[in-house]
């Protein structure tokens, strides 16, 4: 998963929680009411009051609505929170970003998920798995109780069983070139056939022999609840990639019935615990729970409430008066000017909690784009940027300098090793910047950064603009642009001329494999490969760490590749290894991993608790 942000106006925040609040039920509320009344003679009308009607009127009628004892005992139990950002898609084939990760994983199923205290791969959608001897051919029992469901107004519709079909149907949409799935490269890494189809060139090829590419994928329905794949080579990780959302059924007819719009309220069609009832674009989302779901009866809270909130400094506000239940992913902590009042404050720290999390903070170069396609001005920038300052004086929340890429916690990872990485050294940046023909700076073309919509980001993009002018003597322009925006330009196949020069990003663990670091997203034909780092020797060693089954080598075959990634090409400066810091009101039990892949099923409420606390 990746990290990400984006954003909207505090005007339209207030409005979307004068409406939310509106619907509490805690006192009654005036409503004007129009009305119009025809007449053919002069006669008394009632109208919700008496009034006297001579002719045709528009008549006002203040109507004071009276609380129902009953309706507010009645009331769902709720989680309210906000999204720090506008989802850029529901769709499980086109996901990318936190954000999406975060509200497909209430919605849709997956074969596999993990175990929140152990992050053991355990069966979901699956029961159980069988592996070949030689590690090449994987078969996935299905539960037969999942169903796909609709919802309709109120009513929630059963559309019938979720089946093996399903999830070839979902894995093959997402490999289809005319989809164009970013993360399409994940799954060719490993399946038979998956990169001849996802890289076709549909242009040259005829319905037969596109048909033909479709149906040499490594991935089948051998029967209605079993599903097997064939991996070009094995990979002990593959259970644990098919917890992804690319990886998911998907409904195959609502798709082919209403295009992109199939994941707009009243149209999508899930199979989760949860089901989507509001998407007000840019406003708030709103989830329900799904009677339906195999196991509904474990599930207590019954709505999820998020109004979409830009700024942290509003998302904080809004925690302290109540407004919501914590202030964390998939929304925003405390920000980071509050860090140290949270910590000294005697209510608020007891609410903090601060944990470990699978995912690094970088700055990206693009390395086709002058004159960042010089590895000295990479390294130069790189070297210049301290990143133990920036944590001990803004960030304060317990994170790790980034020598790496790849973070601690995961399988083949390089984290503090002191021979990977670039980490601060004024001296080697200001001497490599003159090394490459810039002396204290001077010739060096503008520089932009660009970052996405956010205070935080933005705050840590001026710490590091004034960086590089102390150590360097260069000047850095800054941009912003909207999450959505933002990935758009930054994609590999974007013109370089839109791009800017170094963004900022995060990649968040996806599956505890340095594979999903170094080939999802750095491979040559990765379609996550923003910084445009194209090295064949790196993909030589990641493409050799695939098939190799001594784990001792492959960890080996990751250092090698992160030494050239860091060291000798620098296509990325890796700033920290993320924390997860959290404010959860004392009502709330939440449960979290490192992994970020909130079970909100599982999350319980102190309903009474909560309305006390609340005034509800």
């Amino acid at each position: 998963m990746r990290t990400r942000s984006r954003w909207f106006g505090a005007l339209a925040i207030l409005t979307i929680l004068a409406v939310v609040l509106s619907g509490c039920g805690s006192a009654a509320t005036p409503q004007v009411v129009k009305e119009t009344v025809e007449v053919v003679k002069e006669v008394e009308k009632v109208v919700e009051q008496t009034v006297e009607v001579v002719k045709e009127v528009e008549v006002e009628v203040v109507v004071t609505a009276t609380p129902d004892p009953a309706a507010a005992a009645a009331e769902p139990v709720t989680l309210d929170f906000i999204f720090g950002s506008e989802p850029p898609t529901l769709d499980p084939a086109l996901t990318e970003d936190t954000t999406s990760v975060w509200v497909v994983e209430q919605m849709f199923l997956a074969l596999t998920d993990y175990d929140d205290d152990t992050l053991e791969v355990i069966p979901e959608l699956a029961t159980s798995w069988d592996v070949s001897e030689d590690g090449t051919v994987y078969t996935f029992h299905m539960r037969d109780d999942a169903k796909w469901v609709q919802l309709v107004g109120d009513e929630v519709v059963e559309l019938g069983p979720v089946t093996a079909n399903d999830v070839v149907y979902g894995i093959l949409r997402t490999l289809d070139p005319t989809t164009a799935a970013p993360y399409s490269y994940v799954p060719t890494t490993v399946l038979v056939g998956a990169e001849e189809f996802a890289f076709a060139d549909t242009t040259a090829l005829s319905a037969e022999e596109l048909q033909a590419l479709r149906d040499g994928v490594g991935a089948k329905a051998l029967d209605d609840y079993t599903v097997e794949f064939t991996l070009k080579q094995p990979a002990a990780y593959f259970p644990a990639m098919t917890s992804l959302w690319i990886f998911r059924p998907q409904p195959q007819a609502t798709i082919d019935e209403f295009g992109d719009r199939w994941i707009e309220p009243g149209l999508i069609v899930t199979n989760g615990p949860y089901l989507l009832q509001e998407w007000g674009h840019g406003s708030h989302l709103k989830l329900i729970k799904n009677p339906l779901w195999y196991d509904a009866d474990q599930v207590q809270i019954e709505v999820l409430n998020a109004p979409i909130v830009a700024e942290a400094s509003t998302g904080m506000a809004m925690y302290e008066n109540g407004e919501i239940d914590f202030a964390g992913d998939p929304g925003w902590g405390p920000p980071l000017p509050d860090m140290d009042r949270v910590k000294a404050d005697p209510v608020l720290s007891t609410e903090l909690a601060i944990l470990p999390r699978l995912c690094t903070y970088y700055f990206g170069f693009v390395n086709t784009k002058a004159p960042m396609d010089d590895e000295l001005v990479r390294k130069a920038f790189s070297y210049a940027i301290d990143r133990q300052t920036l944590i001990d004086t803004l960030l304060k929340g317990e994170q790790v300098p980034a020598n790496s890429f790849t973070c601690p916690g995961i399988f083949g990872n390089v984290g503090g090793d002191p021979e990977v990485g670039l980490l601060f050294d004024p001296e080697k940046a200001r001497q490599t910047l003159a090394d490459a023909g810039y002396p204290n700076g001077e010739g060096l073309p503008p520089i932009t950064l660009m970052i996405n919509q956010s205070e935080a980001h933005l705050q840590i993009a001026q710490a590091i603009q004034a960086m590089w002018k102390e150590v360097l003597n260069v000047e850095v322009i800054l941009e912003q642009q909207e999450w959505a925006v933002y990935l758009e330009t930054l994609k590999p196949d974007s013109p370089d001329e839109d791009k800017p020069h170094i963004f900022r990003m995060g990649w968040c663990a996806d599956y505890l494999d340095a594979n999903n670091w170094l080939a999802d997203v750095l491979h040559s034909n990765s379609t996550s490969n923003y910084v445009r780092f194209l090295n064949p020797e790196f993909d030589a060693l990641v493409e050799q760490a695939q098939v190799e089954s001594d784990p001792a080598v492959r960890a080996d075959l990751y250092r090698q590749a992160e030494i050239i990634l860091n060291n000798d090409v620098t296509a990325m400066a890796p700033i920290y290894f993320y924390t997860r810091i959290d404010l959860t009101k004392p009502y709330l039990n939440r449960i979290v991993n490192p992994l970020s892949m909130d079970h909100v099923w599982k999350w319980t409420i102190d309903w009474e608790a909560k309305k006390a606390a609340t005034g509800r």
